[in-house]
């Protein structure tokens, strides 16, 4: 996706507490910051510990004045937990991309946890942002036993 001057991208992750939701929110606000833009970040936590809903906006672009996403204008909404589709799809633009677990092919990841990072595969292929930058943000963001895990899963979500 290359971004018109000016313009603001709106990212929403959504799931259930202990999905990635947050994980996977900050390592895409990390890989958009390493691609120099502005980010801003809020969450929305909830029952997050219990299983119940979570929200993550990642708002970004040569200026961004706040952190949350008016309602009906996420440009791409990432959904970790099938349930929660419906609950949240209100917040997506009419011709936004909704990416769901549904996109992924789950039976090929190295470990269910890793389905996170799988669907920030997904969502890179949308953005015009090198490879490299995604990895290097997974390297930060896990420790070094996860890397290769990581990296499998990424890729198996960017190739899906």
């Amino acid at each position: 996706m290359k971004q018109p001057a000016n313009q603001t991208v709106n990212v929403r992750f959504a799931g259930l507490g202990g999905t990635g939701v947050i994980k996977a929110s900050d390592i895409f606000a990390d890989v958009v910051f390493r691609a120099g833009h502005m980010v801003k970040k809020a969450e929305v936590h909830g029952m997050s510990q219990r299983g119940g809903s979570v929200q993550s906006d990642v708002r970004f672009g040569t200026e961004v004045h706040s952190p949350m996403i008016p309602d009906g204008t996420c440009d791409f909404l990432v959904v970790m937990e099938p349930t929660q589709v419906e609950v949240v799809r209100g917040g997506l633009r009419s011709n936004g991309v909704l990416i769901t677990p549904a996109d992924i092919a789950t039976a090929k990841l190295p470990s269910a946890k890793a389905l996170n990072v799988a669907m920030l595969g997904r969502l890179s292929r949308h953005f015009d942002i090198p490879e490299q930058v995604w990895y290097d943000s997974l390297r930060a963001h896990f420790p070094e036993k996860l890397h290769a895990a990581n990296a499998a899963a990424f890729a198996l979500g960017r190739n899906s």
